[in-house]
């Protein structure tokens, strides 16, 4: 699976590597595009997976601000609930293409 903004290939891993959670595929740390990521100061918290580290994803003109998030140190019961430890895994929001 790919996850692209505009030309720019943000992570690519197989399928098999990837979570999905609530709709949302998350890729492996060691399946994102070195240098396409900046922490963006935006905070969030899910109840049952914990505190958010938004993502400023993308290279060049392809950049999206908040377009990833991950979350560094889940609620452990989540595992649980995932099926596996998905620590540092990152999503995408809508504007970037995942496809296979």
């Amino acid at each position: 699976m790919k996850a692209v903004i505009g030309s720019t290939v943000v992570a690519e891993a197989a399928t098999e590597d990837l979570v999905k959670i609530e709709g949302n595929w998350y890729f492996p740390p060691s399946s994102l595009t070195e240098g396409a990521y900046e922490k963006s100061p935006t905070a969030y918290h899910c109840p049952w997976k914990g505190d958010t580290q938004y993502w400023n994803v993308g290279m060049g003109d392809d950049v999206l601000a908040d377009g990833g998030w991950s979350y560094p140190a889940p609620i452990p019961s989540s595992f649980d609930r995932v099926g596996q430890d998905y620590t540092g895994y990152v999503a995408f929001d809508r504007r970037v293409t995942i496809s296979e």
